[in-house]
This record gives structure tokens, C-alpha cells and sequence, in this order.
């Protein structure tokens, strides 16, 4: 599909683009009741493994919102009570949020790992009201529902539950007439329950403005999306990355999305999909496009596909590479948190600088500064802050919720302070290090672990890549890697000599892996970034 980006010029779109968030905003009416007037739009195809396969119009969606919207009503769920949403790729997910939103209901989306109790801390600290889920997790919750007594509403999908209600009978006798609540600038629309690399996971609070057309810009210009796409976003429900490219992003342009809905994943049935269906955009987390380039790509054809994005975690200069001679698509990588929007960007009409994290968003004024809160000079290291006075830029996070403690740890005079630490180069682009706390000091020298699981990730014989400090007598701390092999390796004293080599010709040798490990898995949050700190704690005994 050969046509104009979205943006052609960045300077000038950098200049000029300005996001207006009104004090009344609501996505369901605002958004998705306006592309429902043609009655015929597309907003999702749908398939599953079991060969079904769904189209749903956005006049569908509106309407299923509508009735379960009476549906809660009538249950006692009201404007500002939360809603926990737990549920894997179902068609129903979306309705839901919809429904939720046009309600000023506040939604609260977990993903399906979650535990019995897991589900119990985040009903008592959300005070939630309803919980909707699918059977399994039902199973779950029952265990421990006396426990949650503030949940009045359980609505389970997919088939009937003694004492829950049953969503598809529920909607049909629903009426489809309701009124969408007027929501303001100050209401809460969305509550992620965000894991920190320390601590239980806080609460982090969009409202019904900022948060959605904050999204315009990610759908817009990173994405690239236009009203006739079809986008496939290969994420979980349950962490924002949902929000941002598989509901308001997408939808904010009125393109329809592609989802598959299975309880496994597959890289070639993934590599099956992209060659079969008309996706044109892509976007999947590293991780993710790593997997895919391990497989016989070069077996697949992409009739469709225009434009990929990564996102969740730093993207690695070789995969870029090797997905674009498979694809002819270059992998542009984005930036932000579950706290805000996108941050930061390559975008089509920039230089692709691999390995960059690209250029600060429109309507973002991104820095890397010092710890009194001044800019630093271009090639210095400092935390990734966004400046939020005198102008709060739309789709930041509202609060961490019943924590004013926490929410003001994270400002600093006229900044917010992403918890990331960077560099700026001569032009502009920003470079990752690390978190904050993850910076390794050794021998003099500071250690971005993020360079060395790049340097790594380039050998054929490395699938994953996790580097954390570990303690040594000389040195004060040295760099350990964490290594999980490709298939056909094998561990070894000679790879590992192999390995440490590699990495001190690929990148500086003071940063090669004076430890390595390997194992059969890394940790990992619910949303798949790798948990350094449990390895990190393991290394200092803690």
C-alpha cells in the first residue's frame, strides 16, 4: 500500500501540533459513536484457533456498549465506581470498555495470569463494585469472594455460572438506549495496576480527557494509522499497551483492528496470519519480533503489511535489520509508560537511527536532565523527564491513586520524571540507558544494561539477555548476564568465553559479562518486561 505518512515534516509538525483536551470528553460518544454513523465501518476482525472468525462494526460496538451500560445501571454499578475487567482476547473486552467509559464507570483491566490473590488485592485497594471475567478466572475469584465484599456485581462470558449473571443473556434483553454520561477533565476513566521494580504494584489513574486524546498522537503519528487500515497489535489486555494500540489509538483514527484470540503463542502461526490476512500495520513488543526472525521467515510472503512499531522495551539494532530483509517493513520504535502516552518515537519521515529510541512525540516536551531539574548538554546521561508546567501535556496520568506520597515522588519542580535514564545526541535522538536504578557502576565506569543485552542479543546463540549488577571483591560490582539459549546451543565454558569475547569486540570492553549464566527462563512482570531487580536481589542476597 503505497501512500502519504501521516507526518511528512517533522520539525514543523514537532512546532506547531497542538493537542486541545475540552473539560467534557467522552470516547464512547465522542469517538465511537461518530465512526458508528456509517452504519457499515469496520472496527474488528476477529478470529480465533478453532477457525471462527467475526466482523464487528463500530454501530455494533456502540450498540453492545449501550445495553450493557443498562445492564450495570440496573445492577448498581454507578459513574465513578471501578470495574474490574478481566479477560483474555474476547470480542466482549471491547464492548466492555466501551460500555464502561459511556457509563463513567472507571475500568480496571487485569490480564488472565492473574492469581486468586492477586485478584483480591486489587478489589480492596480499587474499592471495585463489579467484576467481569470469563469461567476460569471466575474459579478463581469464587475462592476468595467472601473476602471481597465491596464486589456487589459478578458477570462472567462465554457460559452460563450458578450465581453469576450471564453477559450474552444479560445483553439480550437489554435495552439499547442510553444516555452517555457527561464525563470531565477531572474524572477517572482507567486504572492500571502498574508493576514498579519494587514493592506491590500501584495504582496509576487516566481520566476520560487527557488520557484518549492523548492517543490521537500515538495512533496518528507513530502508528500511522488512517481510517481504511487494519492494525494488529500482538498484547495482552491487561496492561496499557491494550490502550494505547488496541482501543484509543486505533479507534481515535477510525481504523479497524485485527485480533487473534488464543491462549498460546506461536511464531509461525503468527508468520501464517501476517501472510494471509490484510494487516497492514504491526505492532509487537521486541521480544516478540525476536521469536519471529528465529523462524524460516523467508517462507512467508507480506502482501499487506506497511508499517511495524515495537514498544514496551528498548528494541535491539539487529532485529530491525533482519525484519526488514524479511518484511521490507522497518521497525519503528516508541516509547512511553502505563503512566502516560507516547513519549518518544522513530517515525517514518525521520532518519532511522538503530538503536535509538527516535524523537520526542508532538505535543511532548521530552528531556534528559540533572538532578536539579536543568537540561543537560547533548551526549550526557541523566533521567528522561517531560516538562508539566507551565502546560501539562495531554495523556499523563492523573495520579497514583490513594498514594499522594508515591504520585509526588515522581515530580520534580517543573518536570515528571520517568524513573529512565538517557542521552540526547547533536540531533536530537534519544538514547536509552537503563532505569534508574538498574545502572551497574564498576570499576569507575557506569553500565547501561541495556547495551550489553544489544551486544548479546547479536550473537546466534543468545534467544534472551538480562544483565544486572553482582558483587565482587576487586571491582566493588561487576556485570553478570543472564543468559536463556536459541535452539540447537548448548552451555558451555567455551561459549561462555565466546560470549564475553563477542561482547567486548561489539561494544566497549569494559562492558563485557565477567559472570554468565544460563537459564531456562527470565522473570518477567505480567506485562513481559524482564524483572531485573529479582535477579539483581538473588545476585546481592537480598
Amino acid at each position: 500500500m503505497n501512500r502519504t505518512h501521516n507526518m511528512i515534516d517533522y520539525e514543523k509538525t514537532y512546532q506547531e501540533f497542538k493537542l486541545q483536551v475540552p473539560e467534557y470528553f467522552n470516547f464512547a460518544g465522542d469517538v465511537i459513536d461518530k465512526w458508528a454513523q456509517d452504519t457499515d465501518k469496520l472496527a474488528m476482525l476477529w478470529i480465533d484457533d478453532n477457525g471462527n472468525q467475526v466482523q464487528k462494526t463500530f454501530a455494533e460496538i456502540s450498540d453492545s456498549s449501550r445495553k450493557l451500560a443498562n445492564v450495570l445501571t440496573a445492577q448498581g454499578v454507578k459513574q465513578g465506581d471501578v470495574v474490574l475487567v478481566i479477560l483474555p482476547r474476547n470480542i466482549e473486552w471491547w464492548e466492555i470498555l466501551t460500555a464502561c467509559i459511556r457509563m463513567g464507570a472507571v475500568i480496571s483491566p487485569g490480564t488472565t495470569q492473574l492469581t486468586a490473590k492477586d485478584i483480591k488485592f486489587r478489589a480492596d485497594k480499587a474499592d471495585a463494585a463489579c467484576i467481569i471475567t470469563n469461567n476460569d478466572i471466575a474459579a478463581k475469584f469464587d475462592e476468595i469472594a467472601d473476602e471481597c465484599p465491596g464486589i456487589k456485581t459478578k458477570i462472567v462470558i462465554t457460559e452460563p455460572r450458578d450465581e453469576w449473571l450471564f453477559y450474552t443473556q444479560e445483553l439480550e434483553n437489554a435495552s439499547g438506549r442510553f444516555e452517555t454520561a457527561k464525563t470531565k477533565s477531572s474524572d477517572s476513566c482507567i486504572v492500571y495496576f502498574t508493576s514498579g521494580t519494587t514493592g506491590y504494584p500501584k495504582m496509576a489513574v487516566h481520566t476520560h480527557t487527557s488520557y484518549p486524546i492523548g492517543h490521537i498522537t500515538t495512533g496518528k503519528f507513530w502508528l500511522d494509522l488512517q481510517s481504511d487500515d487494519l492494525h494488529w497489535n500482538i498484547s495482552d489486555t491487561g496492561w496499557a499497551k491494550a490502550a494505547w494500540s488496541s482501543y484509543f489509538g486505533t479507534w481515535n483514527c477510525g481504523a479497524a483492528l485485527f485480533i487473534h484470540h488464543s491462549d498460546k503463542f506461536d511464531p509461525v502461526k503468527i508468520l501464517e496470519i501476517l501472510s494471509k490476512y490484510p494487516i497492514t500495520t504491526l505492532c509487537a513488543a521486541p521480544t516478540i519480533y525476536r521469536i519471529l526472525i528465529l523462524q524460516d521467515i523467508s517462507k512467508y510472503k507480506f502482501p499487506s503489511i506497511r508499517h511495524c512499531v515495537a514498544a514496551g522495551e528498548p528494541l535491539n539494532p539487529e532485529i530491525i535489520e533482519e525484519w526488514k530483509k524479511a518484511t521490507g517493513c522497518t521497525i519503528y520504535d516508541g516509547y512511553g509508560q502505563t503512566e502516560t502516552v507516547l513519549l518518544c518515537g522513530s517515525f517514518p519521515c525521520i532518519e532511522t537511527r538503530f538503536g535509538s529510541m527516535g524523537r520526542p512525540a508532538p505535543g511532548i516536551e521530552l528531556h534528559v536532565i540533572d538532578g536539579d531539574g536543568n537540561i543537560l548538554p547533548s551526549n550526557t546521561e541523566g533521567d528522561i523527564a517531560v516538562r508539566v508546567k507551565p502546560n501539562r501535556p495531554a495523556g499523563l496520568f492523573k495520579e497514583y491513586w490513594k498514594e499522594p506520597d508515591r504520585t509526588a515522588s515522581v515530580y520534580h519542580g517543573n518536570w515528571y520524571l520517568t524513573g529512565d535514564r538517557a542521552y540526547v545526541d547533536e540531533d536530537g535522538y534519544f538514547w536509552f540507558v537503563g532505569r534508574s536504578d538498574d545502572v551497574i557502576l564498576t570499576s569507575g565506569y557506569r553500565i547501561g544494561p541495556f547495551e550489553v543485552e544489544s551486544a548479546l542479543i547479536e550473537h546466534p546463540a543468545v534467544a534472551e539477555s538480562a544483565v544486572v549488577s553482582s558483587p565482587d571483591k576487586t571491582r566493588g560490582q561487576v556485570v553478570k548476564a543472564f543468559i536463556v539459549l536459541a535452539p540447537g546451543f548448548t552451555a558451555s565454558d567455551q561459549l561462555v568465553k565466546e560470549l564475553q569475547n563477542h561482547v567486548k569486540k561489539v561494544t566497549a570492553p569494559y562492558k563485557y559479562p565477567r559472570k554468565i549464566e544460563f537459564a531456562d527462563a527470565l522473570p518477567k512482570t505480567i506485562s513481559g518486561k524482564i524483572r531485573r531487580i529479582e535477579l539483581r536481589n538473588s545476585e546481592w542476597g537480598k
